[in-house]
Parts: structure tokens; C-alpha cells; sequence
């Protein structure tokens, strides 16, 4: 089967209902098994070092995939820098395919974009209504999990992490993925009740550290709220036939209004304690945290990453303080 990479979400509905096989290329950068040479690489070829690495991760982690069909690369809504990818891919002969999520969130321009894709793939909207059924089915188990996670305290925020994230392209087979999150889920319900007296919300974009929170799980503190990797389950759009609709819920590629509205209703259905914004470096992102302090009304902590691997002796040295300051 021939695969489709994409840069950040995309309806990935669409990429099923063609026949291809989805590739988020952010996780195979990230779970690589030397992914601070795949920064090396790109920055070798003429990558500068002042640009996101996850856009440099993407670039190199495009070796590692087999049989490639073609990119969509989501230049409005996620990264700035991948117009600029996409142009560097081209040199490569690779076909790529540019995904809007407009600003506005209007919702003909958005169904436009969509009927791109679904053109650019050889589907029409009528066909990925099937899909998006099966996909609901393994979305409300993964809303089950995350229920698991916040009301049930049995599953890690790695856990939660992991899953929720993986959603975005269900690992290129969402059949396999549904069998491997039903034998978790059964292994889950099966635990103890976590007790650790902290509940900590993670917002801001998947972490680049692999060890984040494994280390707060030492602190007596666990996260149970993941805002951008929920958002990739289309949680708040299960059962919804408009796939348009669907990805005019996702708050992720919108604006901040939208994105700090579904932050405060979760952290007061979860009852969250405290809050890590995580930023990624050169990231327009990170301004936005000015505005988050200021809106959410519980005690912030932001933390920036930039290259793959463990948590420096600084970051873990302000975690630990500010989770000891309410001790």
C-alpha cells in the first residue's frame, strides 16, 4: 500500500478512503531510534540551526519511509516553515500536495480545501462518511481512555500521551490500532488507582522530550489532561457525519480564543491543579503564552524544548520548584 506523509493533521479520513496508507511524519521523526542525527542530517544539507527542528526531523525521517505516494504539507494553520519544506521537497521529486486550515475557521473555505484534497486523492465527500464512522468507533475508545486517565487515575500521562497522539494517522492501519487499544484499555481497567496528590495539565504541542512525564510522575504529580493531543482524536466531533464541521471543531490550526475556551472547560471538568505550557523553540507559538498566564486563572509554568532526548538538569530543577511551591 502506498503511503501518504502529512506535516501535522490532516482528515486523515480522506487518506483511508483513497486506499493510501496515512504517515504521520512527526512520529516517525520523534520515535526514531537516533533522532538527534536526523536533526544532524538536515542541518548538514543547509537546514539553519534557528528553525523548528521538528521541521528539520520531517525532512530527514522522509528516509525512512517506504513506498511513498506523495506529502501534504499543512501550511496554514501549523508551522510557517513548511511552505518552505515543501519547496525543498519538490527539489527531491517529491509530490506534495499544500492543506489549508483557514484563519477565519470559515466554513466554505475550509469544505474548499478539503474538496482539494479529496480531488488530489482521486475520492469524493460522499465516500469518507463510511470511514469517518469506523474511525468514531475507535475514537470514542480512545475518549474512554482518556476517561481512564482523568476520572479513573489508572493511566499514565505517557499512556495518554502516546495513544491520543497516535491518532492522528491510527499508526497506518486503524483496524491493527483498535485491536491494540482494546488489549490496553482491558489491561488498564484491570490497575490500581493512581494516588499521586497533584493533577497537572499539559498544553501547547506534543513535548520533544521523551521523559517529561515520567519525571512529574516522581513529584507526586501526574498529568492528566493532554489539550493538543486530545484535540488530534476529534473527540468533541464523534458521531458527526460533516466532516467539514469536524475539522472546524479541531482546535489545534485556529486561533487562541478557540484553543483557551476548550483548556478552561477541561481544567475544570478534570479539576487540574497546576499547568506546563510547553513551547517548542523559534516557534511563533511561544508569544502566545503571554496570553495564556494572563486567561487561564490557575498557576502556569512554561517550559521550552528544542532538540529530541531527556529533560536538562535546568528544566527538571523548575518543574520540581514549582510543583514544591504548593506542596
Amino acid at each position: 500500500m502506498k503511503k501518504i506523509g502529512f506535516t501535522t493533521s490532516v482528515p486523515v479520513e480522506i487518506i483511508f478512503s483513497a486506499k493510501f496508507k496515512p504517515v504521520d511524519l512527526n512520529n516517525i521523526f520523534v520515535s526514531n531510534n537516533n533522532p538527534l542525527q536526523l536533526v544532524d542530517n538536515a542541518e548538514n544539507i543547509g537546514f539553519p540551526r534557528n528553525i523548528c527542528t521538528w521541521i528539520k526531523g520531517i525532512y530527514s525521517a522522509l528516509s525512512y519511509v517506504e513506498d511513498l505516494h506523495s506529502i501534504i504539507g499543512v501550511v496554514e494553520g501549523d508551522c510557517s516553515n513548511t511552505r518552505a519544506l515543501i519547496e525543498v521537497l519538490k527539489l527531491k521529486d517529491i509530490e506534495c500536495f499544500s492543506f489549508s486550515y483557514p484563519n477565519s475557521k470559515n466554513y466554505d473555505f475550509l469544505k474548499n480545501e478539503i474538496i482539494n484534497l479529496c480531488s488530489f486523492l482521486g475520492v469524493s465527500l460522499s465516500e469518507i462518511i463510511n470511514v469517518k464512522r469506523n474511525l468514531d468507533v475507535i475514537r470514542k475508545k480512545l475518549a474512554y481512555l482518556d476517561e481512564l486517565t482523568w476520572k479513573s487515575n489508572k493511566v499514565t500521562g505517557w499512556e495518554n500521551h502516546l495513544w491520543q497522539v497516535s491518532s492522528s494517522d491510527f499508526n497506518g492501519d486503524y483496524n491493527l490500532f483498535e485491536e491494540k487499544l482494546d488489549d490496553m484499555i482491558s489491561t488498564i481497567e484491570k490497575r490500581d488507582e493512581f494516588k499521586q496528590k497533584f493533577r497537572i495539565g499539559y498544553i501547547g504541542v506534543p513535548p520533544i522530550m521523551c521523559d517529561l512525564y515520567d519525571f512529574i510522575e516522581t513529584l507526586n504529580a501526574r498529568v492528566v489532561y493532554n489539550e493538543v493531543q486530545r484535540q488530534f482524536t476529534m473527540a468533541d466531533s464523534i458521531g458527526m457525519d460533516d466532516i467539514v464541521e469536524t475539522y472546524r471543531q479541531f482546535t489545534y490550526p485556529y486561533d487562541l480564543h478557540g484553543r483557551l475556551k476548550d483548556i478552561k472547560e477541561q481544567i475544570k471538568k478534570r479539576e487540574i491543579d497546576l499547568v506546563v505550557h510547553y513551547t517548542q523553540a523559534f516557534c511563533f507559538r511561544g508569544i502566545e503564552d503571554i496570553i495564556i498566564r494572563k486567561e487561564l486563572g490557575v498557576p502556569v509554568l512554561t517550559i521550552e524544548g528544542d532538540r529530541p532526548g531527556n529533560l536538562d538538569s535546568r528544566t527538571k530543577l523548575r518543574i520540581e520548584s514549582f510543583i514544591d511551591m504548593f506542596s
